[in-house]
């Protein structure tokens, strides 16, 4: 049935594309929609449900352009949306969100429409979308909201590295979604997931430019659904911001995340290569006491490998009321300008396996007994005690503030010899600390913090344990206790 659509991307066929839709929902048989090649130009776009039958294909070989005024649809919340339907089917095509004018509207702090999505399914079933190209949208590319059993594939997802808010695909109270063999270049979250997703699969991925794959932002309203039972496997990260991210509101939230698996993960020159931020708060406003409610527990990281853009290659940055805990890492190796990377940690614990660089910074002793966190990272060697070091080294360190130094000093044998390998992981473990902030921030007191940390207020602060077929760990406590 030909419906009159004009394919001189001038003529608006907003008209023919919703007969067309009409005909098929309305039809008691499985149904199709063909677009022929060409540039069909359409307004906002609400395709709806319940239809009289539940597979629709929608086949474009040709591209849809929304209006090149921005004004037309920026405030339209989306520019095609289905909602409520099941067993729609998309193949192939080009949505070109004509999106640049509204960036630089954006950009010169003009009075600007929000920005559409390009492409929504709202309380939608059964939905596949395979082969489409997602260009220049104004605002978020594809959403997934209120939806089950969603495949996304082969997509790819274009826009300028500076587009604002501009996520390629963005998952939320929704669940069964699976993203594979995609490549997204976009100005936002290459990938997002929101609050009340669960059982998603994201697999084969690449995405750069972008802000990475965030699990986020959570916890902006207090009663919120949690994010449970992520895979994230097999991406490759150029020239992000961010890899690997979960990012949550410094403010009270029943949120939480857990059961994430993040593994075989490729990172050339990536900000942020792994991070977990608890302390989002745009302009410091509304973050009382800057202390995040969700809870974050049983993430893994898995063979994760690449090249960071700044030293400090993993970041965890948790809670001090809900601190994130079973946090794994296991094969991780992160470079920065062909140099191991550093790590910092706060409020966090967990194990490591196998080779991880860098060392992961962990929490002081207080903060873990009160936890009731385990273990933080996995080194080799004999148990080692430091009981009596503290006080011994305080005292001869005088006025010099630098116990780091002092301590290297008075632990390196008199007769040159090698210093002990359980000596020199205490001293690595004070030294990855403090070489994960900047030099000017370094100061004396920084400096005994740091080393307090590691030897512990008393003297008892760093234990390597050990047993057959077991990997010797460092942990943070009271003589021999874990906890």
């Amino acid at each position: 049935m030909d419906l009159g659509a004009k394919p001189d991307g001038k003529t608006d066929s907003t008209k023919a594309f919703l007969g067309a839709w009409a005909a098929a929902c309305g039809s008691a048989k499985p149904s199709s929609i063909y677009v022929p090649p060409g540039r069909y130009l359409v307004q906002k776009m609400h395709l709806s449900g319940q239809c009289k039958n539940s597979a629709i294909t929608v086949r474009i070989d040709g591209t849809l352009v929304a209006p090149s005024d921005f004004r037309v649809i920026g405030n339209a919340g989306n520019w095609i949306l289905f909602e409520g339907v099941n067993g729609v089917t998309v193949i192939g095509g080009v949505l070109d969100g004509q999106g640049t004018g509204l960036w630089s509207c954006k950009s010169s702090g003009k009075g600007c429409p929000s920005g559409a999505t390009t492409l929504g399914f709202s309380n939608s079933n059964n939905i596949v979308v395979t082969g489409l190209t997602s260009l220049n949208s104004q605002m978020f590319h594809v959403v997934i909201n209120g939806c089950h059993n969603v495949k996304i594939q082969g997509v790819k997802v274009l826009a300028s590295g500076n587009s604002p808010n501009t996520d390629g695909i963005h998952v939320q109270l929704s669940s069964g979604v699976t993203i594979l063999n995609s490549k997204i270049s976009t100005g936002d979250d290459c990938v997002s997931i929101g609050p009340g997703t669960t059982n998603l699969w994201i697999e084969n991925i690449a995405c750069g430019p972008g802000h990475g794959i965030s699990i986020g932002s959570l916890g902006k309203d207090y009663k919120e659904a949690g994010v449970q039972n992520v895979t994230v496997k097999t991406v490759t990260f150029k020239g992000t911001q961010n890899g690997l991210r979960i990012k949550a509101w410094g403010r009270p939230s029943t949120g939480f995340v857990k059961g994430v698996l993040f593994q075989h993960a490729i990172m050339v020159n990536v900000q942020n290569p792994i991070i977990i931020d608890q302390n989002y708060c745009p302009d410091n406003k509304n973050c009382p006491g800057q202390v995040s409610g969700v809870k974050i527990s049983d993430v893994r990281y898995k063979d994760i490998h690449g090249t960071s853009a700044t030293q400090v290659a993993m970041r965890f940055d948790c809670s001090k009321s809900n601190p994130c805990n079973n946090i794994r890492l296991e094969d991780v190796k992160l470079t920065y300008q062909n140099q191991p990377a550093t790590a910092s940690c706060v409020n966090a614990g967990g194990t490591s396996s196998g080779l991880v660089v860098p060392t992961i910074s962990s929490m002081n002793s207080e903060q873990r007994l009160k936890a009731k966190l385990p273990l933080t990272l996995s080194l080799r060697g004999h148990q080692v005690s430091l009981h009596g070091f503290r006080g011994a080294i305080m005292e001869e360190a005088g006025e010099d503030t630098n116990r780091i130094n002092v301590f290297r000093k008075t632990r390196t044998p008199k007769n040159g010899g090698p210093m002990n390998p359980e000596t020199q992981a205490v001293i690595a473990e004070m030294e990855s600390r403090r070489d994960a902030v900047p030099e000017e921030e370094r100061t004396p007191e920084f400096i005994d913090r740091v080393f307090t940390q590691v030897v512990g207020p008393d003297g008892h602060g760093c234990v390597r344990t050990y047993g057959k077929g077991v990997t010797p760990q460092v942990v943070f406590g009271k003589g021999n206790r874990t906890e």
